[in-house]
């Protein structure tokens, strides 16, 4: 099984193209297996496999599947660990959909990657489509200088997204390193000088909070940022706000990261006056701004770690990272800030059953849940990458 690319009707004159991932329902053996049985088809598996196989485990993974990574990590640190795994023919990519694609396209055509869920999407990622972001962009042509705008998109969308933005002179961003992409895509003071970029706008997807939050950080006003919404043409703004805006923001967000509210850090504080905020920059800039700390899931890792014995901690990101490093640091309170919790349901979706069954097929002799980048988007998203890593 694999991704299909299915006409959904026209929007606005566009035909949007939906993808479908189809996954294969799992045999009785695994769904009704206990935990315990599960876990020794998996360690079965991986002793069998031996080098052959590097099992990869994003930090927003359940915990009993994580336990099983050879490496743990943010999505584009353990797709460049693949790499380095040449021994490695297989890669199992505990994650979602878009990472495995980044791993595909960064590995070796000897290694194939393999997600164990299909289903396991991203609802940032989906909410920007090649057919929309391409059409915008032509649209952006006709009213303003298009040779002036810089496509950059968040590491968490589709290999095509990464192509398109390869094609047109940009690059791909991630939440550690945003600034300093913005900073040459902009072309504002200590911009490195790398080929592109250097423009007077940017087009910015598919997460407009990163987007702002960046912005922000490099000094712009709200004066000097629109939101674009796809469903509209020109992104339902009209030509004097394209031109009299530097930044062009994606209307797409984060499901976990926009949970997160100014009440709740209000009602933290009330609790524990004495306590520290640190969320995630794809939080709203209503929360940004209220945070002690704001950083990528690296910084919000050692950030806990830093932290003073004794200290209390709001974390604003994926509840099976904040329960992580509540549990690897008994010494400090470090709780969710939003009280209700709020796991990231498509990463969820990667668990035990579907992981023992893509590593039995291995067994097997069959190839399950192969994540393919065809060779002329994989070689444009490369562009992106490259730029991003000559960048930052």
């Amino acid at each position: 099984m694999g991704d299909q690319a299915v006409p959904a009707g026209r929007q606005r004159g566009i035909k949007k193209r939906v993808t479908v991932r189809l996954q294969t329902r799992l045999p009785d053996e695994y769904t009704a297996a206990s935990a315990a049985e599960l876990s020794a088809r998996v360690r079965r598996a991986k002793q069998a496999l031996g080098d052959r196989l590097v099992i990869l485990g994003h930090h927003y993974q359940r915990e009993d599947v994580i336990s099983f990574a050879d490496a743990r990590g943010d999505s584009f640190a353990l797709s460049r660990y693949a790499a380095t795994r040449g021994d490695a023919e297989f890669v199992v990519f505990c994650g979602v959909h878009f990472m495995a694609e980044s791993a595909d396209i960064l590995t070796g055509d000897h290694q194939q990657v393999l997600l164990p869920d299909l289903n396991a999407g991203c609802s940032m990622a989906d909410m920007a489509d090649e057919d929309q972001v391409a059409q915008l962009w032509s649209e952006l042509a006709q009213v303003t200088d298009i040779e002036a705008v810089v496509p950059i998109t968040y590491m968490n969308s589709s290999a095509a997204l990464k192509a398109f933005v390869g094609r047109n002179r940009g690059a791909v961003c991630t939440s550690s390193n945003a600034r300093a992409i913005l900073t040459w895509a902009l072309g504002l003071p200590g911009a490195a000088a790398v080929a592109g970029g250097h423009g007077e706008k940017v087009l910015f997807f598919p997460d407009q909070h990163l987007g702002r939050n960046t912005a922000v950080q490099l000094g712009y006003g709200a004066g000097e940022m629109a939101v674009v919404d796809p469903r509209h043409p020109l992104g339902g703004l009209d030509e004097a706000a394209v031109k009299g805006s530097s930044l062009l923001l994606w209307k797409g967000h984060c499901s976990v990261h926009q949970r997160f509210s100014p009440a709740h850090v209000a009602a933290f504080r009330s609790e524990h006056p004495e306590g520290s905020v640190i969320v995630h920059p794809e939080c709203s800039h209503e929360v940004v701004q209220l945070a002690d700390e704001v950083g990528s899931t690296d910084y919000i890792i050692k950030a806990v770690e830093r932290a003073p014995a004794g200290a209390v901690l709001a974390v604003g990101t994926e509840i099976h990272l904040v329960d992580r490093l509540a549990e690897a640091h008994p010494d400090k309170t470090v709780l969710s800030l939003d009280p209700l919790v709020c796991p990231c349901s498509t990463m969820s979706r990667i668990d035990l059953p579907h992981l023992a069954w893509v590593l039995d097929g291995l067994l097997e002799g069959k190839v399950r849940n192969r994540i393919t980048v065809g060779e002329e988007t994989a070689a444009d998203a490369r562009v992106a990458l490259e730029a991003m890593l000559a960048i930052a």
